[in-house]
């Protein structure tokens, strides 16, 4: 079953983290990411651009309205996503608390419903 793990930071915290410390994170998810690669469970995924890059888009009585930032304001926001395979949400959630941005954030692990 594939599940997609998406990782939730603070962006006012992370902005202020001194550069060595982003520079050892990002070398800790290259590391993670080559290990899901070689254990087969990697899908897919990406790191996003700060939520004031967003565009939310609405319909609302066949008018198309677009509001610049992201849907909400919240404490953490979206910062990236894996797409994994995992045999259960157990192994799902195992590989989601290897994650680094687990330590000082989130990580939402949500199945995937298939389309076909």
């Amino acid at each position: 079953m594939q599940y997609l793990l998406l990782i939730y930071q603070n962006e006012a915290e992370n902005a202020a983290r001194p550069e060595a410390e982003m520079a050892a994170t990002t070398a800790e998810y290259g590391t993670f990411t080559q290990g899901i690669i070689q254990s087969g469970h990697f899908k897919g995924g990406e790191r996003l651009r700060p939520s004031a890059m967003a565009t939310t888009v609405r319909v609302r009585n066949g008018k198309t309205l677009t509001t610049d930032g992201p849907f909400a304001e919240a404490r953490e926001q979206l910062g990236g996503y894996y797409m994994v395979e995992a045999k259960d949400l157990d192994e799902a959630s195992a590989i989601a608390a290897r994650i680094p941005g687990a330590r000082t954030g989130a990580i939402e692990v949500r199945p995937i419903w298939p389309v076909m």
